[in-house]
């Protein structure tokens, strides 16, 4: 099963003459509830990999700085839209790319995720770079 979805922001004559955004994230209903959710399961995950490579465990206020002024796209469909749309402006990329597992998350909240991401913030995202 794939754990991404690619989104063309702009239409088809443009997608060739850009390129694309590959980032993290995931989506629920409001901000507080996609980053709870995302949370634990994104800790297993990035603490097994930094035990492999030497990195120290994942902290909240890491978490929180990567989904404030990094490379996780996490919060309502409204926020992550306009993260990405600000991210396509700057780079001028015509699709971006999320991989929206952490790993152990439930197959209800990737699938709700999925949802969310399809019907409100692909529209959302193309509205805003309109």
């Amino acid at each position: 099963m794939s754990t991404s979805i690619t989104a063309h922001l702009h239409s088809s004559a443009d997608r060739c003459a850009r390129s694309v955004w590959h980032s993290h994230g995931y989506v629920a209903e409001t901000d507080d509830r996609a980053r709870e959710e995302l949370w634990p399961d994104y800790k297993i995950k990035l603490d097994r990999i930094g035990a492999e490579r030497g990195w120290p465990p994942m902290t909240r206020e890491h978490f929180n700085a990567e989904i404030e002024h990094g490379s996780l796209y996490v919060g309502a469909p409204e926020t992550v839209a306009s993260r990405i749309a600000t991210t396509a402006k700057a780079l001028g990329i015509s699709r971006f790319h999320m991989k929206y597992s952490a790993g152990t998350l439930s197959h209800e909240k990737i699938m709700r995720c999925n949802e969310l991401y399809g019907r409100k913030v692909i529209p959302l995202t193309r509205d805003l770079l309109t």
